[in-house]
């Protein structure tokens, strides 16, 4: 039997997520131990016998090369529905917002996403036309329904750095999200802001910001997302530099691999590279 993400969570993880191997959560880590990309003794509060046992088979997986980008895609969105399986349709509303409707035979929650909808069901969830989300779309809205934590936002912006438990996910936020939206973006702020009026974003400029672009999203009606862009140039010859901003309660509703994720997923629709 292969070692799939959710099974070296489930038998061999503390379950803690302490963040002591840098991660946010034992599942995180769970996932680079399958991907090869950290070894269970990067985990400190492992025994050594668990370490014997399991470290062989894990690399004979490695070796064979089970699990790959697909086969983690799937845990990942069967992990999250397992997640989120208890809550009712009928609770969506007050969790994440949206609003309550019925189809003649059972309840759905529609829910506003970017500049969309999305109808979740029972059966699963979908876009307003019928076509499904993709896959870590999918993991993203079963996580934040596992997690959806009822606080309304209170407008209060924090970048990520100042969470708890973001260290391992700076780097990533820099390389992966801001640095390609200034580079993307640098000296044509008129497209920047049509990009984000395509989907759903408002221009909040000079609006208590200092940035020469600042624009609101509501990806999902409880997350909130700011994006403040300075652009380069002028006498100074300064670079570019792009900064996102969460609500102050969002950790209440995404974990943090969920926040990577709605970062990148904001990004790749305002750059234009989304599938």
């Amino acid at each position: 039997m292969s070692l799939s993400p959710i099974a070296i969570y489930k038998d061999i993880l503390p379950k803690t997520n302490c963040g002591d191997c840098g991660l946010p959560s034992c599942f995180a880590f769970a996932t680079l131990v399958v991907m090869e990309k950290l070894s269970l003794k990067d985990c400190p509060h492992l025994e050594k016998s668990t370490l014997d046992t399991y470290q062989v088979q894990l690399d004979d997986q490695h070796a064979s090369g089970k699990w790959v980008k697909k086969d983690i895609q799937k845990d990942a969105l069967e992990w999250a529905k397992e997640r989120s399986a208890s809550v009712r349709i009928e609770d969506l509303p007050d969790r994440i917002g949206g609003i309550l409707r019925n189809d003649g035979e059972r309840s759905f929650l529609e829910l506003p996403y970017f500049s969309d909808a999305i109808f979740i069901r029972e059966s699963g969830i979908a876009k307003r036309d019928g076509s499904e989300l993709n896959r870590w779309e999918q993991v993203f809205i079963y996580n934040h329904i596992a997690q959806g934590g009822r606080a309304m936002p209170r407008e209060r912006w924090m970048g990520l750095v100042e969470f708890p438990n973001t260290v391992s996910k700076i780097k990533s936020m820099r390389e992966h999200v801001e640095l390609p939206l200034q580079e993307r973006f640098s000296g044509h702020t008129d497209e920047l802001l049509k990009a984000a009026e395509s989907i759903g974003g408002i221009d909040v400029t000079g609006e208590n910001n200092s940035a020469d672009v600042a624009l609101l999203f509501r990806p999902v009606p409880r997350v909130p997302v700011m994006l403040l862009f300075w652009d380069g140039g002028g006498e100074d010859e300064f670079e570019a530099s792009a900064k996102l901003l969460f609500d102050v309660t969002v950790t209440e509703h995404l974990d943090i691999e969920s926040i990577m994720f709605l970062s990148e997923r904001l990004k790749q629709l305002l750059c234009g590279d989304a599938n």
